[in-house]
């Protein structure tokens, strides 16, 4: 992209929407690549055992992955600054999983900048509070 049409750009716009599947296997990948083993992200005895609704999905994952449609809209390069509140965490069951719901709208309009909320769902619940993103319109 060689830029961001501003001039198409609203307040409440929907610049994103994503639902995005995480599975038993997603978060042992994630693990492996981020090195946190803490096994409430794995075991169903210990995620009980601490009082845990079961096992939970690494909350750095569901930031990067939330982010991802923003991303894959504006460019790598246009994101400024992405910082979100972890809400409710996101259980992963062992069979049917968990299924995240991003959805991205443009939320205020800057010089040269765009802020993009996001709402993170996964099933009734928001997991992600106050998630923005902020692009670049200007590159």
């Amino acid at each position: 992209m060689s830029g961001i049409d501003v001039a198409s750009l609203e307040v409440g716009q929907v610049v994103a929407e994503r639902e995005l599947a995480f599975t038993r296997e997603s978060l042992v990948r994630y693990a492996g690549a981020s090195g946190d083993f803490n096994p409430i992200h794995y075991r169903d005895d210990v995620a009980a055992a601490v009082g845990l609704p079961g096992v939970l999905a690494h909350g750095m994952l569901t930031m990067g992955a939330a982010v991802q449609p923003v991303v894959d809209w504006a460019g790598p390069s246009r994101i400024l600054d992405y910082q979100v509140r972890f809400t409710r965490p996101v259980v992963v069951d062992p069979e049917s999983g968990a299924t995240l719901h991003v959805l991205a709208k443009v939320g205020q309009l800057g010089e040269g900048t765009a802020r993009i909320d996001l709402t993170v769902s996964a099933g009734d619940s928001t997991v992600l509070g106050k998630a923005q993103v902020v692009v670049a319109t200007d590159r």
